[in-house]
Formats: structure tokens, sequence, C-alpha cells
């Protein structure tokens, strides 16, 4: 399997993040490309994911799709043809963005991760383990890793660029943005995660908690952006296999950092920097979890990612 580091394409680059470039089409839009590099631990590894830039960027076009709560949202299309007819700039490169480049409006991103919680798990469990709260809030007593939240949670956390993310309370950004914003912000993800959990449900999959990124268009319309709904974004869980109480199977980077974590506890890794290596089998699990989640959610449209 082939698979894309980087993407260099004849347009100016306004940005590369740890897995996708952006580049400037004009005022009013952008294109972003998704790479097949994958990232863990504050770590991009040295070895790709092939496919994993196609599932990230059509998995997020099947979501805007489909979800009538995705709207409004910043995707004009992630159709390499409609790409490249919209931008003749890219006819020569038609095959470089097929399947990874969506073009998209231009918006001001919002500096908050708006984050929705349906069961308890990663850093949520974590700090509920140690404290019996979340992001300094209270929780409920009694509760187990993984369990069901009695009602989703909106759990903000600030945007990183270096290091982690930090859960913050929703006062912190009602405070920072005003309070009709971040009731928008809050209502709107809420409506996300319902109708999105809803329809998971049915292929099976339950999606645990996941993140939404929002942007405000020049009339001051508040636009669903970024991707969504990702393995990269999500912890999708397999329904058949859900048992409270413990950490549950997951479609996503699992192997990379279960391969990682295992060369910490051998001492064979400190955990900084260089990033160890990853071997051919922990590759191709990790695109097989990628595809497979993405044949599951989107059926039909999956079958060539």
């Amino acid at each position: 399997m082939t698979a894309t580091v980087r993407s260099d394409l004849p347009l100016p680059l306004e940005r590369r993040g740890k897995v996708r470039e952006v580049y400037r089409v004009d005022e009013q839009r952008l294109l972003i490309v998704a790479s097949d590099r994958i990232s863990a631990f504050d770590f991009v590894l040295n070895e790709p994911v092939p496919h994993k830039g196609e599932v990230l960027t059509q998995l997020s076009a099947f979501w805007f799709a489909k979800l009538a709560a995705a709207q409004p949202h910043h995707c004009l299309t992630a159709d390499a043809g409609e790409i490249v007819a919209a931008v003749p700039a890219l006819s020569a490169h038609r095959a470089a963005i097929a399947g990874r480049a969506m073009l998209v409006r231009r918006t001001q991103p919002v500096a908050f991760e708006c984050v929705v919680r349906g069961y308890i798990s990663g850093s949520a469990w974590k700090e509920y383990r140690q404290a019996g709260t979340l992001a300094g809030e209270p929780m409920p007593g009694g509760l187990r890793e993984s369990d069901q939240l009695p009602e989703p949670i909106f759990s903000p956390a600030t945007k990183a660029d270096v290091g982690h993310d930090e859960n913050v309370t929703f006062a912190h950004v009602a405070a920072a943005l005003g309070a009709p914003r971040a009731d928008e912000l809050r209502r709107r993800s809420l409506a996300l995660y319902a109708e999105a959990r809803a329809f998971a449900a049915t292929r099976g999959i339950i999606i645990a908690d996941t993140k939404f990124e929002f942007g405000a268009a020049p009339d001051g319309r508040l636009l669903l952006i970024d991707e969504v709904l990702t393995p990269d974004s999500s912890r999708f869980w397999p329904a058949g296999e859900f048992a409270p109480g413990r950490g549950q199977p997951s479609f996503d980077k699992q192997p990379v950092r279960d391969y990682l974590e295992g060369l910490r506890r051998a001492g064979t890794w400190n955990g900084e920097a260089p990033a160890p290596s990853l071997p051919a089998d922990v590759v191709q699990a990790t695109t097989a979890r990628y595809r497979e989640i993405f044949r599951r959610l989107a059926g039909p449209q999956a079958e060539n990612a």
C-alpha cells in the first residue's frame, strides 16, 4: 500500500499541521489536504498509515452531508473532479488530491474544541477517578470506566498547537466568547452528537465521545468546520463488545498507542524524542481499523477507500 506523507500543491500554503496541509485558494476558500501522517503522544511518527487521510476526509464529507445538525458547515466539496473544476490550478494534481482533499469556506476558527461525552473514558475517566469531577465540575458518584453518562455532557477544551489540550468549564468558554456564542456552541454540539449517535447505533457502533470545531463566517454565522466524527476525533466502540468497567476496543489509532506504551513499559523508549519506528504489522492493523469504521458507518460509499 502506498501512502501520502505530505502534499505539495501549486497554491499558497497557509499552514502545515500534524496531519494536514491547508492551502489558500482565494479570500473566501481554502483547500484542506489530509496526509497519511499519524501522531500519538504528541509525536508525528515516521511511518505513515496508508488510506488514513482518505478516511478522515471522506468520512467527514459523509457526515457533513448526512447530518441535518451539521448545517451550516464549511464543506463545499470533497470530490476531486469538482475541486479541479473549481480550482483549475490543480488540474495536473488530481491524483494527489483524490479522496484526501476538501474545498471549504474560510472561517475564523473558534478558539475552543467542543467535546461531547456520552460515556466516561480517556482523560475524563482519569480526572473522575482522581477527583470525582470533569473539568473541575462535580460528577455523579459510582461511575465505572466506560459507563454511559446519564446525559451527554458538553465538555469544552482549549486548543493546543503543542502539547495536550486542557479541559475547561462552560463558564470559562462563556467568559471568553460571551454567553450567547457559548450557548450556541453547546446546543449545536449536543445536537450533532445526538443525531450521529443515533445513526451509528443502527450500524452497531457506539460513539463514546467526539470533538467538534466551529468557525465564524464573515456574516457572523457559526459554521461546523474541520474533521467531523472521524477516528482521529472520536471514540468508536463496537456495540457487540461493549462491557463497562474496563477500556473498550476502538476503531482508531489504538494499535499505535498500544505499541508505544508497550515500549515504555519495557523501558526501551523513554517517551521523549525521537519517537520509535512502527513495525509493518502495527501500521497495517491501524489502516485496517480506519477502513473498517469507514465501511461500517458509510456503507457502499466506503468500498473504494
